[in-house]
């Protein structure tokens, strides 16, 4: 128990010196917000994935690989396809365009993009970011509560507490240059981590005949790369919703910002690589290890949640207290917490800006220039992830046998459905219509709602839009209906639309 408290505290002091270090670089609300848009490709890579994982990689996949087996692998795909076309595709075509509006936030893009003469393209915008951010943030200081429950035996409410204070301080004095330098560390611990572990636990099992063989003598569909039902229709959809997780990293906001923040074009061309790299090798690696798990810890007949905990959430501290010596568990600790905050400080920010600019400044204030809010800004940030602490522990208290992760998901697919059919849209089409833009954001944050409080319920569809979750068909409808609007209603002159 002393190890694992010397290592974290470790950890949280190297967290305050980077936002110490960072402090200096903050003289402005771009250099808050941005980084003075002066990033390297290394930081946005690292941060970039960091934050898009979350501590969904860690805790969730590493379930998901237990419990689904080889079909686990179809995320893995998805995930690489949705960062390769983001980096390729999309990223510098969305650098320059956020250049030439000079915006900062992702509804200062959209404003600029379609010379809206009102603010209700802005309006829309910021508040789906705030709701779903504060969402997904609740969600994760949830899961950083139960991380010191069940990892270092400390109360969840002052676990809870313990995580929001440490994010706090050093996003509070370096904003979004701590956020990516600290998500940078933190993506360096969760790709050895993840990658280092399934082979020092595969080296350390009695493997025997193999992997395949392992799985067989389990549960032989567990073997079954296409699927794991009976019924051809429900392994498609269980398919798509695995490998369509990718879809969110197409404009999701979070990650998008760091995109305005490289300092270069050039740059990206070369975190396109070290993202790419980051996602294969620590994605199979987290679906690997539930799948070590799966073989280690049950036998034919088992039911996995009640060994490996519902969707095998308890497989990671499993895994890693069977194998690995107290110092590396302790450090294993910290990269779970790493996980969790990186996704926290970078949502705190995005929600922060939304209020602070896209609200305060650009609706009711619009006569403050930049440098004076950035004291403001901190203490947005302050109320938001305040918010977000108390929606957690009402959760805790409300719900005690709550599966935490559904929540993550909703928050995630939330902020997805809403923004990247927008952000693919307005880069590719000349025809996409302010109208058409503000249909796309109002239909991909009510479908998601829709989908997973509705239509999961209807007898007969019902089972397999829970396979294939509410991401893929919220943003198919986002997009539909964006470009329905925008057709039947369409800019009054399409050509001062910027396309390029």
């Amino acid at each position: 128990m002393v190890i694992k408290i010397v290592v974290l505290a470790i950890y949280v002091a190297i967290l305050f010196l980077i936002g110490i270090l960072a402090s200096r670089r903050v003289k402005s609300m771009s250099d808050y917000y941005l980084g003075g848009k002066k990033m390297g490709f290394w930081a946005v890579a690292f941060s970039a994935r960091a934050t898009g994982e979350s501590g969904w990689l860690l805790i969730g996949l590493t379930g998901m690989g237990a419990i689904a087996g080889y079909s686990g692998y179809w995320v893995v795909a998805g995930e690489l396809l949705g960062v390769y076309i983001s980096w390729q595709f999309m990223a510098k075509k969305f650098k320059r365009l956020s250049d030439q509006y000079n915006a900062i936030t992702i509804p200062d893009y959209l404003e600029a993009h379609f010379k809206s003469s009102t603010h209700t393209l802005r309006i829309v915008a910021a508040s789906a970011l705030v709701v779903f951010v504060v969402i997904y943030v609740a969600s994760q200081m949830d899961v950083t509560g139960i991380a010191f429950e069940s990892m270092l035996n400390i109360d969840y409410r002052i676990g809870a507490l313990i995580g929001f204070c440490i994010v706090l301080v050093y996003i509070f004095i370096g904003g979004f240059v701590a956020a990516v330098w600290s998500d940078m560390f933190q993506g360096v611990l969760m790709f050895f981590g993840l990658v280092l572990l399934p082979i020092v636990v595969w080296f350390s099992m009695d493997h025997g005949a193999g992997v395949t063989a392992g799985l067989n003598a389990i549960d032989p569909t567990l073997t079954q790369i296409m699927g794991r039902s009976d019924n051809g229709w429900l392994n498609l959809f269980t398919i798509l919703g695995f490998s369509m997780i990718g879809l969110g990293f197409l404009g999701s906001p979070q990650v998008y910002v760091r995109f305005m923040s490289i300092k270069s074009e050039k740059e990206i061309d070369k975190g396109k690589w070290v993202a790419l790299l980051f996602t294969f090798l620590t994605d199979a690696a987290a679906v690997t290890i539930g799948i070590l798990a799966r073989i280690y810890f049950t036998e034919e007949g088992q039911d996995p949640n009640v060994v490996l905990g519902t969707g095998g959430e308890n497989v990671l501290s499993m895994i890693t207290n069977e194998f690995l010596p107290t110092i590396l568990v302790a450090i294993f600790i910290a990269i779970v917490l790493s996980a969790i905050m990186s996704t926290i400080d970078s949502l705190l920010i995005l929600a922060s800006s939304a209020i602070t600019r896209d609200f305060y400044q650009k609706i009711f204030r619009p006569d403050l220039k930049d440098e004076d809010l950035t004291k403001f800004s901190r203490l947005v940030t302050i109320g938001m992830a305040l918010i977000a602490l108390g929606i957690a522990i009402l959760l805790y208290y409300l719900y005690p046998d709550r599966q935490i992760f559904w929540i993550m998901i909703f928050g995630w697919s939330g902020i997805a459905a809403t923004f990247c059919p927008v952000i693919i849209l307005s880069l590719f089409w000349k025809g996409y219509s302010e109208k058409g833009a503000i249909a796309s954001m109002i239909t991909g944050f009510v479908s998601v709602i829709f989908f997973k409080f509705v239509v999961s319920n209807i007898e007969g569809i019902g089972a397999y839009f829970v396979e294939l979750d509410v991401l893929a068909p919220s943003f198919a409808l986002a997009m539909i209906v964006g470009y329905i609007v925008s057709k039947i209603f369409p800019h009054k002159d399409s050509s001062e639309v910027h396309t390029e």
